[in-house]
């Protein structure tokens, strides 16, 4: 059965680079970022984990780990770290972990047999702190993902969760975001001493309430 926004993810005990793992246990109380890749030694893939591992202090500062998922074998995901580390000039410092039997990615629904009936396609699951999935996200196995806007869409989510606000189309972290319909006017006022800009009594701006002035 497909998972979806706001089901439970589900949890898995497995192999990684960084030793055995119980996925709830690795999360505790983070956010977390699973992603899927199609195949170990594959030039695309190369270049999201490099890009993932470049972004490692900035996934850090959000209070989220990341661990990659692939279908291959755990010795061979340590081969492909060093030519990672090597190609793309940094250094993998989160789990990879080894799914030679699909389990995880049958659990998240990462094989799509029209696509491909034995590698998975790149699913990418943000997992709240309350274990709900949060957001998906999936791009065929020749696209490689945005990295960047990973992150941008889980600072708008942990806005969301934490400021009850919500993020306008194109919005960039330090940009305006909106007040979420829940609020009133009234209690928006009091909730956002930056001020707030009302444009329709939908539609209310507050500058970024997690920046200082």
């Amino acid at each position: 059965m497909s998972l979806r926004l706001g089901d439970i993810a589900p949890n898995f005990q497995v192999q990684t680079t960084s030793g055995d793992i119980d996925f709830y246990e690795f999360l505790g109380d983070s956010w977390g970022i699973l992603f899927s890749h199609p195949a170990d030694y594959t030039p695309v893939c190369t270049t999201e984990l490099g890009k993932t591992a470049v972004l490692q202090d900035e996934f850090a500062k959000r209070n989220t780990k990341v661990i990659a998922v692939s279908v291959d074998p755990l010795d061979s995901h340590f081969g492909w770290v060093k030519d990672i580390n090597e190609t793309q000039h940094v250094t993998v410092g989160f789990p990879i972990i080894a799914d030679p039997d699909r389990v995880v990615a049958t659990l998240y629904d990462m094989i799509h047999p029209n696509a491909s009936e034995k590698t998975t396609v790149r699913s990418l699951f943000i997992i709240g702190p309350d274990k709900k999935v949060k957001l998906i996200i999936t791009y065929p196995a020749s696209t490689g993902r945005n990295f960047n806007e990973v992150l941008r869409v889980l600072e708008s989510l942990q806005l969301t969760a934490n400021f009850s606000v919500a993020t306008p189309a194109d919005w960039k972290h330090g940009e305006d975001v909106i007040v979420v319909p829940a609020v009133s006017t009234e209690d928006a006022i009091k909730k956002f001493p930056k001020g707030v800009n009302v444009i329709k009594p939908y539609l209310r701006y507050t500058p970024q309430p997690n920046l200082e002035s």
